[in-house]
């Protein structure tokens, strides 16, 4: 059996052993500053990207206050206008009010005294019968004196209701209207006609053509 001896040859020199570990020990440091170098750029290249990112949205963010703003300025546009608007319809219905009232008013003063011309021009009518009344109580009147103011009483009275649209309805000697007469009794005519007015009993009167009062009247037959 033989018994290897360990040669020079084979032993390694320690400064081979030492220059093996420098040499991994160089390697892993420039590995591990590669890839420090590689995770910094990483870094930076995700703040850039970050940064990319976060500029659109500030624009975002400037264009929605923007937005805002201008929305505020319109609201505040229309609430005034708004205001104005019913500050007009308040005024407008208070003037309306007013309006009405003053019609209501005219309406009741126009029912009040709408005879107050009529009135006026019946009095001196009115003045003319207590004349009439007074000169009849003197023992030395006139008749014929008398009967001359009564007939101008009678012309005044005419006159006056005459204004206000009043005519007189005197159908002697017309055919007979059964619209405007009113026969109160029939009689042979001297001449033979028939449905003629003989005489009238009382005279009848039209208010602006409308009938008031039928004239009474004797018709032939």
């Amino acid at each position: 059996m033989n018994v290897h001896d360990n040669s020079p040859n084979d032993v390694i020199p320690p400064e081979d052993v030492t220059t093996g570990e420098d040499e991994v020990s160089e390697a892993g440091v420039n590995e591990i500053q590669g890839n420090e170098a590689q995770d910094e750029t990483g870094a930076q290249t995700a703040v850039k990207e970050a940064g990319q990112e976060d500029a659109p949205a500030n624009d975002d963010v400037s264009a929605e206050e923007a937005s805002t703003e201008s929305l505020t300025a319109l609201v505040a546009e229309l609430q005034a206008a708004v205001a104005a608007k019913d500050d007009a319809v308040l005024r407008m219905k208070a003037e309306l009010d007013n309006t009405r009232k003053r019609v209501t008013r005219d309406v009741e003063k126009a029912h009040k005294y709408a005879l107050e011309r009529f009135v006026n021009e019946l009095l001196p009518v009115k003045d003319s019968l207590e004349l009439g009344i007074t000169a009849c109580d003197n023992e030395s009147a006139d008749l014929a004196s008398v009967r001359e103011g009564i007939e101008l009483t009678d012309k005044m009275f005419a006159a006056a209701v005459e204004k206000f649209g009043v005519a007189v309805v005197d159908p002697e000697g017309e055919t007979f209207n059964p619209q405007f007469h009113q026969a109160v009794s029939m009689q042979a005519a001297e001449d033979g006609s028939t449905g003629q007015v003989i005489a009238v009993i009382q005279k009848g009167y039209l208010l602006n053509d409308r009938l008031v009062r039928p004239a009474m009247v004797i018709v032939s037959q």
